[in-house]
């Protein structure tokens, strides 16, 4: 199949974002990828989360991002609410766990290209943008009902969740393994 691109970023399909993941030999950095699939947010606002633990309410599940979070300048919302999936809630906890830093922005894409390339996926626009598009991408065809809390879950305006997750070419069989992962999102 080819691959699905948004403004020269890659968005991922489940079968694609498995073996990518099986790509990767280390735990630690399955579990990277995994929180940032799930969660959706800025590579930035990963690095400072792993930083502030407190951030995260798993009564709630949610995950709270105050204005410092993203110095984005032309960020739509300076503080927002992050709603987590079943998984995203149990695989938060292992994420913060984590000894150190997460490796840097290029860092991670020079990774995600290689690990691409060992699982046999063209790595045209793999980058550290790739999770936090696909996520979004897979909660609007999750639930186009909820554009709006999704928008917002993500930092977006519910016009930019239209113009760029509505309508992208996900099979019926795509879109129930895409529920798989979604499931259980801002419950």
């Amino acid at each position: 199949m080819n691959p699905i691109l948004k403004s020269g970023v890659r968005i991922l399909r489940p079968d694609e974002y498995v073996s990518l993941r099986n790509a990767i030999k280390s735990m630690e950095h399955q579990i990277i990828l995994d929180t940032a699939l799930l969660t959706g947010m800025r590579w930035v606002e990963l690095q400072r989360f792993k930083k502030h633990p407190e951030w995260y309410e798993a009564k709630g599940g949610y995950i709270f991002l105050p204005k410092e979070a993203s110095r984005k300048k032309k960020r739509t919302l300076k503080e927002r609410y992050v709603y987590l999936s079943s998984q995203g809630k149990a695989i938060v906890p292992f994420f913060l766990k984590i000894e150190g830093n997460i490796p840097s922005r290029i860092t991670w894409n020079e990774n995600l290209k290689r690990w691409a390339k060992s699982a046999g996926i063209d790595p045209i626009g793999i980058s550290a943008k790739t999770t936090r598009k696909t996520w979004e991408s897979w909660l609007v065809a999750t639930y186009p009902e909820r554009i709006l809390l999704i928008a917002m879950s993500q930092g977006h305006t519910a016009i930019t969740a239209m113009n760029h997750y509505l309508n992208l070419p996900f099979s019926e069989d795509t879109k129930r393994k895409i529920k798989e992962y979604t499931s259980g999102w801002g419950i």
